[in-house]
């Protein structure tokens, strides 16, 4: 495979979950192997920030990066998701606020926008990461993500929650673009309503509504219509698998299987990956 960029410009506009201000995104055409690359032109300098598992600075509720300045820009999940399945390799994202537009909590819009722009081949091969061996972590509870050998990125995730709307839940389906389009893409990120009145109360997600979010009170869904696609909360962990892991840097030739983990267990399951040559082969 040929490595590719954006054939054109990519104009996005939408409100920081948190602090609930207007943010204007440009995704922009990048040179062979520069990657994906965030750059904060609302600040001096103009700071970038290389969208890889070693600047990731926070995981809480999201994947948060940052420079060694402490410049930062969160929530690059959902985006970084589409732009592994169009198969986008170079890209510069500008953006004018420390967080990405939520739009409506999830991959959908950036995937829609991405494909309007469409691609074009670059003259220089994709480098892949193959990974030669298992890698796994596991938390104090018992909560395990693993990485071993396959052909491709393969996503494999269970969730486990109380309340009965959610559950118990799988995917173990195939990441084709039909697939990702119609069954993940549109699978918004969830909560329960007690969380939400707690961040408010501390401040946070202040552009956070039923227009971005699932939000669920005990048995019952409070977003008009209930939930997009059967299993739309474990789906929407497959789209925070698949960002996290792109954030490797590479298109991963792997397997990975996650049991009720998060953006947390995806970095450091990547640490762990990279802490050893002998698991995985660039090529």
């Amino acid at each position: 495979m040929q490595q590719q960029t954006l054939a054109s410009n990519v104009a996005i506009k939408g409100i920081g979950l948190h602090s609930g201000c207007e943010v204007n995104l440009t995704i922009k055409p990048a040179a062979i192997d520069r990657g994906i690359v965030f750059k904060r032109v609302d600040l001096p300098g103009q700071p970038e920030i290389p969208a890889l598992y070693n600047q990731v600075a926070d995981t809480r509720n999201c994947t948060c990066l940052a420079d060694a300045a402490g410049h930062k820009v969160s929530t690059v999940e959902h985006l970084m998701a589409a732009l592994f399945m169009c198969g986008i390799d170079n890209a510069t994202v500008e953006i004018d606020n420390q967080e990405m537009p939520i739009m409506d909590g999830s991959a959908l819009p950036f995937l829609e926008a991405l494909r309007e722009a469409g691609t074009i081949v670059q003259q220089a091969e994709r480098k892949e990461l193959k990974v030669l061996r298992p890698v796994e972590f596991v938390d104090d509870q018992g909560n395990k993500i693993t990485l071993q050998p396959a052909g491709e990125l393969k996503i494999n995730f269970m969730i486990e929650f109380p309340s009965k709307i959610v559950g118990h839940q799988e995917y173990h389906a195939p990441l084709t673009m039909a697939n990702f389009e119609s069954q993940i893409a549109p699978c918004r990120t969830f909560c329960e309503k007690y969380q939400v009145d707690y961040l408010q109360s501390v401040g946070l997600i202040k552009g956070g509504s039923l227009d971005n979010a699932v939000v669920l009170d005990g048995e019952t869904i409070l977003n008009e219509g209930g939930f997009r696609v059967e299993n739309e909360c474990v789906n929407h962990k497959v789209i925070d698998a698949i960002g996290d892991m792109y954030t490797s840097g590479y298109h991963i030739q792997g397997e990975v299987t996650a049991e009720k983990t998060g953006h947390f267990h995806n970095n450091e399951l990547l640490k762990k990956l990279f802490s050893n040559p002998h698991n995985y082969q660039i090529v």
